[in-house]
């Protein structure tokens, strides 16, 4: 059979940087075939090429469905039924769901009057496609991150599409939501259509790939047929290390805890709450897309209001009715969207880290002293390693995983005795998430109470002394990683459960 896409000799090079050395690639009508690597292993200058946003050095060789390529452009690439979703999604806030479905679609018609009822025809057809509902008519701003990716991979569904390249689709969705999308996937390829996926998420990739191409800073590991593969394997190959993680078991807890909630309810969003959090453990908090996990930790860093209950910080009742004054009695918040919330993007590296702590830089004249600032800039990025050229790098220039230190810098750079992380390793590779949960565990060993929310629960398994599983706003289990298996966390995430029926 000849591939629908076919490239050799693939190399770019920029001033100091080669992003790609001689890498071939290519992929079948009906195959699903996964690019994995770290951050800066090439495979975003490989998609750019391959949609034509970017050429590729003198050499290259690209033919699209056994047609020669050259000099091609995005609009060439789209007509000949390639069509991306990025990690980066390319939204329009300001506009409707069913409008940024329709776009695409829209401006490839050359229509001059487009009625609603037309953008809303095109919209649920893309969404019956893959079995989801959103509201049209909300603005893309007002709904959640998880919605918005399903908002971009719906319009990629409104073209004919021959190829479609899928750039870490599943960062933001639950479970169950990946489990619909990679079942969409699936189909797709049973109609012949080929797809590049591309994740960070190892057991998505190994759950949904034909072909595995890893590469690694620049150049091609290889292509392998995913039933050769396996976790160890795969990070291996992608990393050159053997990573392997141990169980987190935290020192002797004290008996009181810094974090106490009891019966917090928020009416549409959690109800009657409770647990305890102890200097020094991790407690993890997972479970599926409206469960309340985001709005329970907002809740507790003074951002929403609860309706009814109790929070105790050190055993004594507080009332948290702001961001200053949970700051103020000991907790950060590292939010779960580190682009829009976590950072100032073109802002410097150490402008982002002492963001928190500007009013302890402060001299005799209440002005910034520039010798402090630059103290605890340099603290903060020898003690999280973060890698960067220069502290005055924009931080959009980092790498997900060195952008995430940054956020985690200039939270701990506050003191906190509680620190909530939620989501703290979305879109990020392998070696740089495990990276980042050495980093979460010793601050833990240092005395800080964390608070790991995430989606994934082989991180929360992994990383967590405890587990707590939240469905439609209520705790509906906890477990122990030591006395349960993975397993039976999953399972239990996944059963039917009547909630408070949000």
């Amino acid at each position: 059979m000849q591939p629908f896409l076919s490239l050799k000799n693939i190399s770019k090079h920029y001033v100091g940087v080669t992003a790609l050395d001689r890498v071939d690639f290519e992929i079948f009508p009906g195959e699903i075939h996964c690019l994995v690597g770290e951050n800066g292993s090439g495979k975003s200058t490989l998609i750019k090429i391959i949609s034509g946003v970017v050429p590729p050095d003198a050499g290259a060789e690209i033919s699209i469905a056994g047609e020669m390529v050259h000099g091609s452009q995005t609009i060439d690439a789209i007509h000949k039924g390639i069509q991306i979703i990025y990690q980066d999604l390319s939204l329009f806030p300001n506009l409707t769901v069913a409008e940024n479905i329709a776009l695409g679609q829209v401006v490839a018609s050359r229509k001059q009057v487009v009625s609603w009822s037309e953008l809303h025809r095109i919209a649920q057809n893309a969404m019956r496609r893959i079995d989801i509902h959103l509201p049209l008519d909300a603005l893309v701003s007002e709904i959640s991150l998880a919605d918005q990716q399903l908002v971009a991979i719906c319009r990629a569904f409104t073209s004919d599409v021959r190829l479609l390249i899928m750039d870490e689709p599943t960062a933001s969705l639950t479970r169950k939501e990946v489990d619909s999308l990679l079942q969409v996937v699936q189909d797709m390829r049973s109609k012949g259509i080929a797809i590049i996926f591309v994740s960070h998420k190892l057991d998505e990739v190994l759950q949904v790939a034909d072909r595995v191409t890893v590469l690694r800073d620049g150049k091609k590991v290889g292509t392998y047929p995913s039933r050769e593969l396996d976790d160890d394997k795969l990070v291996h190959l992608m990393t050159g290390k053997k990573v392997a993680y141990v169980p987190f078991m935290p020192a002797k807890l004290p008996e009181q805890p810094v974090l106490e909630v009891r019966g917090l309810s928020k009416f549409g969003y959690f109800r009657d709450i409770s647990f305890q959090l102890y200097p020094g453990e991790i407690l993890g908090l997972t479970g599926l897309l409206g469960s309340g996990r985001t709005e329970l930790a907002l809740a507790l860093f003074g951002v929403h209001k609860p309706d009814s209950g109790q929070i105790l910080f050190e055993g004594k009742p507080v009332k948290i009715n702001s961001i200053t004054e949970a700051m103020q009695i000991g907790i950060s918040y590292v939010p779960e969207d580190r682009l829009l919330q976590g950072l100032v993007m073109n802002q410097s590296v150490g402008k982002n880290i002492v963001l928190t702590t500007l009013d302890q830089l402060l001299n005799r004249f209440k002005l910034l002293d520039s010798a402090k600032v630059q103290s605890t800039i340099q603290r903060w990025v020898q003690e999280l390693a973060i890698k960067i050229p220069s502290v005055v790098s924009p931080v959009q220039t980092l790498s997900g995983g060195n952008q995430q230190r940054v956020v985690l810098a200039k939270w701990i750079a506050t003191n906190p005795k509680v620190l909530i992380l939620d989501g703290p390793t979305i879109g990020i590779d392998i070696a740089a998430k495990f990276s980042i949960h050495e980093t979460i565990r010793a601050l833990a060993n240092r005395g800080i109470a964390i608070l790991l929310i995430s989606d994934e629960v082989p991180e929360v398994y992994q990383n967590a002394n405890r587990i707590l599983v939240m469905h439609k706003g209520r705790l509906e289990g906890e477990f122990a990683p030591a006395q349960a298996s993975l397993k039976e966390v999953q399972e239990f995430i996944n059963l039917p459960t009547e909630g408070i029926g949000l």
